[in-house]
């Protein structure tokens, strides 16, 4: 968690129907648009989720990139990138920009694994999946309050970067075909075809694990990338098949274990102490001496950028802070509204002030006008001092079902003595 953002809520595409048919065999190559646009939007990406994850297993990850790419046509025109998040995902951008976060290489096996998750990537951009999703749903992972807004440029800027790191959710029939094409790709570079099968069924370990000692919260929210490419067992298995029609026979291929976890020994797992660290429904940063918890039934997601707040019935939002600047605590409370808002129809209430845990606080009303009614925000900031506030920005669908939990988790902000980390345990 560093600088501030809005992220409103998450939502499920309608999936659209699957084709048995083969994917076709597209002329791979980037455009000198699509390569500008994945350029502009680089920088900006590393910068808003973490940056770059330097050193030999970032060199590593680039080696079995290009590895993939050459056999998709693709040589020397797409660009890999390790991303210090240990959100487990992988997505990408127009003009062959991939990235795969650090959560996920701690979850992969094999370099054949990692090379099917980098094709399969490489599948979507040589489909130009990226391209005609954006154009049909810019704002599919941001849900209803983004889907119905207009006008702000800012949080236009900030929906396709959230949408591009937390991944798009691509169709049913894109995914198949993604599939099917990273499995060429695999057996083009030598690698093991059935190791796509193997990597879903990895993940749907990885779900099941957390599920059984997470809990139902925490199981909700891991792994991000299956989120965003749904794991089924039709999938899993129709991959295996994608890889029996190569004629390749399962084990004819040995999978690259050892030089795997050669490279990724001493990898970085789990939070980063300096965005803090989620555990189940808590936070807490022992840097910055904060901390909360979240109700029953809420989820967090601890990125860079923000913690990811869901909650029922349609609660999504985030935590996040900043220096107080001037004008005091109100004020910073207004210039979130405005810097997220821009344009965007909207009506401000009356501000609140209160303390909460011994903190100066501020609650601000926001009600939007959106396509399908009014959306009501509620942004809470703190005064933590030394010319620091933190926040809370949380959009829930109309009606008070929530409200209880969400005032709970106001309260719950406060300022950590000692360890930190340990009073939230």
């Amino acid at each position: 968690m560093r600088a501030l953002t809005l992220l409103a809520a998450t939502a499920a595409l309608l999936l659209s129907s699957c084709s048995d048919e083969p994917a076709p065999d597209y002329e791979a190559g980037i455009t000198e648009e699509d390569h500008a646009t994945g350029a502009e939007q680089h920088e900006k990406l590393l910068a808003q989720f973490g940056g770059e994850y330097k050193g030999a297993r970032q060199d590593y990850l680039r080696a079995v990139g290009e590895r993939v790419a050459r056999a998709a046509g693709l040589d020397d025109q797409c660009t890999f990138t390790l991303v210090n998040s240990d959100v487990a995902n992988a997505f990408a951008v127009p003009g062959c920009f991939i990235y795969v976060t650090r959560g996920l290489m701690g979850i992969v096996n094999s370099e054949d694994e990692l090379a099917s998750v980098l094709g399969h990537e490489v599948g979507h951009i040589v489909a130009q999946h990226g391209q005609r999703q954006q154009q049909r749903s810019l704002w599919s992972t941001l849900g209803v309050l983004a889907i119905s807004l207009a006008g702000s440029e800012q949080l236009t800027r900030l929906a396709a970067g959230a949408a591009q790191f937390f991944g798009l959710r691509y169709s049913r029939e894109q995914e198949y075909e993604s599939d099917e094409l990273g499995i060429r790709y695999l057996q083009k570079a030598g690698y093991d075809p059935y190791a796509a099968a193997d990597m879903l069924a990895a993940l749907g370990r990885q779900q099941s694990f957390v599920a059984a000692s997470g809990g139902e919260d925490e199981a909700r929210s891991m792994p991000e990338w299956a989120s965003s490419h749904p794991l089924t067992d039709k999938r899993i298995d129709r991959t295996r098949g994608l890889a029996e029609a190569t004629g390749i026979a399962d084990d004819a291929v040995p999978e690259k274990e050892a030089p795997y976890l050669a490279a990724v020994d001493g990898l970085l797992y789990g939070d980063d102490p300096q965005q803090g660290f989620v555990m189940g429904r808590r936070f807490a940063h022992p840097v910055m001496r904060i901390g909360f918890e979240a109700p029953q039934g809420f989820t967090l997601t601890n990125s860079p950028q923000a913690i990811m707040i869901s909650g029922p019935d349609g609660v999504r939002g985030e935590f996040g802070g900043g220096g107080m600047g001037s004008g005091g605590i109100e004020a910073y409370a207004r210039r979130l509204v405005e810097q997220a808002l821009g344009d965007t129809a909207s009506e401000v209430g009356t501000a609140e002030q209160t303390m909460v845990n011994g903190l100066p606080a501020i609650i601000l009303p926001v009600r939007i006008q959106a396509e399908q009614g009014i959306v009501p925000i509620a942004i809470v900031a703190y005064d933590a001092g030394r010319a620091q506030a933190y926040h809370f920005i949380i959009a829930a669908p109309e009606g008070d079902s929530q409200a209880g939990a969400i005032r709970q988790l106001f309260a719950s902000f406060r300022l950590l003595h000692g360890e930190g980390r340990e009073q939230l345990t």
